[in-house]
């Protein structure tokens, strides 16, 4: 049996507040775009599962959520209970499952082309999830044209996200080495 260590929760705990941190400064990173602006948070979503596995990553992603939910504005258009009702709100259940599938492969990845499609997928998924619940937002609403909306507020950006998400996956295999051996260091630090 394992013995609990409050210096590997510590650092378990710091890695996701790291996450939560990227992701509130990613939905307040907004570059001008006709419609909706651009942010990043997508991105920093894939980059929590690649980057600490799908525990860790659901975990952050999960907090960010809560943050927003409770009332924190932490999310694009502020925060609280009320964003559930928004089309968009779709793509923050969106981060916690994208992160999850990118952190699949945490362990047992070793090469680029690995790495890449898993972000790919942890992208789609996000996508999958966030046009999914603006469809149901909007036929709900009973607002009228549907498709133009998808494509106008979902399916435009998701060019700009799948070039970062790509990114993403090179800057996961450029900081997973470094990223390895701080953590091995922290378990022999943990074992003494």
């Amino acid at each position: 049996m394992q013995k609990f260590s409050p210096k590997l929760m510590a650092v378990d705990i710091a890695e996701c507040a790291i996450f939560v941190a990227l992701m509130i400064a990613g939905a307040f990173i907004k570059i001008p775009f006709p419609f909706m602006p651009l942010t990043f948070q997508t991105v920093f979503a894939v980059l929590a599962g690649l980057l600490l596995g799908w525990k860790k990553g659901i975990i952050a992603m999960s907090a960010y959520a809560f943050l927003g939910l409770i009332g924190i504005p932490v999310f694009t258009s502020g925060g609280g209970i009320f964003y559930v009702t928004m089309p968009s709100f779709g793509y923050i259940l969106g981060f916690i499952a994208s992160a999850g599938v990118a952190g699949i492969g945490y362990l047992s990845r070793k090469k680029i082309w690995q790495t890449v499609l898993l972000a790919l997928a942890a992208f789609l998924v996000d996508y999958v999830f966030g046009i999914a619940y603006f469809i149901a937002v909007w036929e709900i609403s009973g607002y009228s044209g549907l498709w133009q909306a998808v494509v106008t507020y979902n399916v435009i950006y998701m060019p700009k996200d799948a070039v970062l998400t790509l990114l993403a996956a090179f800057l996961a295999m450029s900081v997973t080495p470094a990223i390895k051996r701080i953590r091995g260091k922290v378990a022999i630090a943990r074992k003494k």
